[in-house]
């Protein structure tokens, strides 16, 4: 299956923005009464036959569509920004792969970043799920400071994970973490996190999680523990 993305699918007639249907077109070479397949990003699932293979504005006909099941799980990985966004961008594009479900940059006391162009990663995200075959764009948040993080009440009915580099490595992830749950884990900066956000967080109701013996890089640890929580919920 080649997957395609509109954000705003019209029927019974829809019309691909330029970058999709030269991608259509162009790269691809469908033709006119070609059959493709069409998601929204919110789990919507179209089959469509091209009507006009335009590559700057490609035109088509909805003939069916369905609703993509959705998981029993939830991943909201929170994350700092690293110092090189290649870096970053790689992991987005992996972490969206393998399955999550929300991301949050998070400003934290060793911060190597506070900013970061969410746009890029945006893109990064739409490519993946269209590669992976995933109807469901996971959402994306902007830069966010740790502490507003740890106290919102949303997170209540989450199980709640801090992973941090520690001389005595607490449990594993994969022994805490529950199949079926709502999940929010914490990533920290190079530098890791401050005692201060560590105490923090167990305060706010965190559990100290480890994501293995060997000491990883941020993106590293964000993709770890992502493919942790998928491979308990297979």
């Amino acid at each position: 299956m080649q997957l395609f993305f509109q954000d705003q699918v019209t029927e019974p007639i829809s019309t691909l923005t330029e970058e999709e249907s030269k991608h259509l077109i162009r790269v691809l070479r469908k033709k006119q009464g070609d059959v493709i397949s069409l998601t929204d990003g919110k789990g919507m699932v179209y089959e469509s036959v091209i009507l006009e293979a335009n590559p700057k504005k490609a035109s088509l006909k909805i003939l069916s569509k369905k609703v993509a099941q959705e998981d029993l799980f939830y991943i909201h990985l929170a994350i700092a920004p690293t110092k090189s966004p290649d870096r970053m961008e790689w992991m987005v594009e992996k972490i969206t792969e393998i399955g999550f479900h929300e991301l949050t940059l998070i400003e934290t006391i060793n911060s190597e970043r506070s900013y970061l162009k969410t746009d890029r990663l945006q893109k990064k995200i739409i490519s993946a799920c269209k590669q992976s075959i995933k109807f469901r764009t996971p959402i994306l948040n902007s830069i966010t400071k740790f502490d507003d993080l740890i106290k919102r009440d949303e997170f209540n009915d989450f199980q709640r994970f801090i992973a941090y580099v520690d001389e005595n490595p607490p449990h594993h992830l994969m022994d805490l973490a529950q199949a079926g749950k709502k999940y929010l884990v914490l990533i920290g900066p190079e530098g890791d996190f401050d005692p201060k956000e560590i105490q923090q967080a167990f305060d706010s109701g965190f559990e100290a999680v480890s994501l293995g013996k060997s000491r990883l890089r941020t993106e590293t640890a964000g993709l770890s523990a992502v493919q942790i929580l998928q491979v308990l919920n297979r």
